[in-house]
């Protein structure tokens, strides 16, 4: 889902790109557009993330556990 998010990242950039050289609000409003779904998919993939990692007591014991 992360190379999904830098995807629309770069559309997003591009849409900036030619917001700005051509003066159109409509190219303007498809960048706002693909960096909220952008920003929303990376919410819910860090989300996800956090809610699928075990907890510290079920790791196994490595470099740095205590004793």
């Amino acid at each position: 889902m992360l190379v999904v998010t830098l995807a629309l990242a770069a559309i997003g950039f591009g849409l900036l790109v030619t917001a700005l050289t051509t003066g159109s609000v409509i190219w303007a409003w498809g960048c706002i557009i693909v960096c909220v779904i952008g920003a929303v998919l990376l919410l819910v993939s860090a989300l996800s993330l956090r809610t699928e990692e075990p907890d510290a007591s079920s790791r196994p014991g490595g470099r740095h556990a205590k004793h």
